[in-house]
């Protein structure tokens, strides 16, 4: 069954513009209501949380009308991070969790993540479903049906206990002081707030949401700010988060970056040296660095790659049995304790390694070499496939043939904008930048 709405994230798309409007978001809300209940005298429920962005309120209304003309409860958390609504879909027994957020996009976007009763993304079967209800007519309840909304105060405060508890017991970040940038986003007010009651000093960036500037020369996608600010406070280290905050990108003290690769080569050799690694495997889609391959090989450990999006390392931890993976972009996911990326877990487990070692934070970033690697993006229009010409195709079988047994080339379309990202990874960085030239001009050509 296919998808046109959803892509590798939920649905995204610029705000007042199809698929994000009020229609279509009413719409999804009425089919996903129909989806999950299942009739019975028992009222069913759905937790809704949002980020930042001033069209979430129209989107949250939208979606509250759909879901609640179907006999749907809806329980409104306000502004919360992706993962708490993973969370507080499970804790609170509902049967669907709705996160309004385009994360790392700009505020002119906003998309729709949906979570089952479990607290773990659909699948895509599940999201198709959905799609094929939209299709058909609403069919509301009878009057006496009609379910009810409600604001949950305490649902931030929920989620802000429970990542303190994820750092280890009895443990103090004391004497550390830390830059955490929530890119006006849906952590701004639970991560300074989680830090600080665990005993850090905290110097918050990003705190500051207008509805505009969530992701605004600020986050986990524009480091520039927060390592400014380690510099001028002479902080230990930077946690930098994106717009809904389940993807991280840590700074040392310097201000350098560590992606996500870098986080999840520390978090699998200490899980492993502690036997906490379950299955000696880490997954990681097919972006990650050919030197966190090379790594875990090193050491005994294996590495499972997946297509990219979070959702799909997910599933290949679900079926594995393992508990660790992410991706380069900086979604850490810990099936221990989330059931998505949350970068303010992932970036407490990394406090907790400096609390345990002592070290500062540029003795944990730097866990490997990288291999060099290059990534370019070619910007399409229209539902042409620039991949689908005869000279794109020789082109990347060309390349192909020159990388091969030297290095990686990985060619894919977004799944959450119309672009097609063209990634190589090479030791001889000159062989790189022509792969990656060369590549790019016929796929702009192709797509005009």
């Amino acid at each position: 069954m296919t998808r046109k709405l959803f892509g590798t994230d939920g649905i995204r798309g610029r705000a007042n513009t199809h698929p994000m409007t009020a229609e279509v978001v009413l719409r999804l809300g009425a089919a996903a209501g129909r989806f999950f209940h299942q009739g019975g005298e028992r009222r069913h429920s759905v937790v809704i949380g949002k980020d930042t962005r001033l069209s979430g309120y129209m989107l949250e209304n939208a979606l509250t009308a759909g879901l609640t003309s179907t006999g749907m409860n809806v329980l409104l958390l306000g502004p919360v991070p992706t993962p708490g609504v993973g969370l507080l879909t499970h804790s609170m027994r509902a049967d669907l969790g709705i996160m309004i957020s385009a994360s790392h996009n700009p505020h002119h976007d906003n998309g729709i993540k949906l979570f089952g009763p479990d607290g773990y993304k659909l699948s895509d079967d599940k999201e198709a479903a959905i799609e094929r209800l939209m299709d058909g007519p609403v069919e509301p309840v009878a009057p006496d049906r009609i379910g009810r909304a409600k604001r949950i105060d305490d649902g931030l405060g929920r989620y802000v206990e429970y990542a303190k508890t994820t750092f280890p017991a009895r443990g103090k970040l004391s004497g550390l002081r830390v830059v955490v940038d929530c890119a006006n986003g849906a952590a701004y007010k639970a991560a300074p707030q989680v830090l600080w009651e665990l005993g850090a000093e905290v110097v918050p960036v990003g705190v500051t949401p207008d509805g505009y500037n969530i992701n605004d020369k600020c986050g986990s996608t524009d480091v520039a700010l927060a390592a400014r600010t380690i510099r001028e406070t002479r902080a230990d280290l930077g946690i930098c988060l994106d717009g809904d905050a389940d993807r991280v990108m840590i700074l040392d003290e310097a201000g350098r970056v560590a992606d996500g690769d870098q986080i999840m080569a520390l978090l699998a050799a200490r899980w492993a040296e502690e036997g906490r690694l379950a299955g000696g495997t880490l997954v990681a889609t097919v972006m990650s660095n050919l030197g966190l391959e090379r790594f875990l090989g090193g050491r005994g450990l294996n590495l499972h790659r997946t297509k990219v999006g979070d959702r799909y390392v997910v599933e290949a931890m679900r079926e594995g049995g393992w508990n660790l993976g992410g991706e380069q972009s900086g979604h850490i996911v810990m099936t221990d304790y989330a059931t998505t990326g949350d970068g303010l877990i992932a970036g407490l487990q990394f406090l907790a390694e400096m609390v345990r070692t002592g070290r500062r934070a540029s003795e944990l970033t730097h866990q490997f070499e990288r291999v060099p690697q290059l990534l370019k993006n070619v910007r399409y229009a229209g539902s042409r496939d620039p991949l689908a010409g005869e000279a794109v195709k020789k082109v990347i079988a060309d390349a192909e043939a020159r990388l091969d047994g030297t290095g990686r080339l990985v060619i894919r379309r977004s799944g959450t904008e119309p672009l097609i990202r063209v990634m190589a990874e090479a030791e001889d960085e000159a062989l790189l930048a022509q792969v990656i030239d060369g590549i790019v001009a016929e796929v702009r050509a192709a797509a005009g």
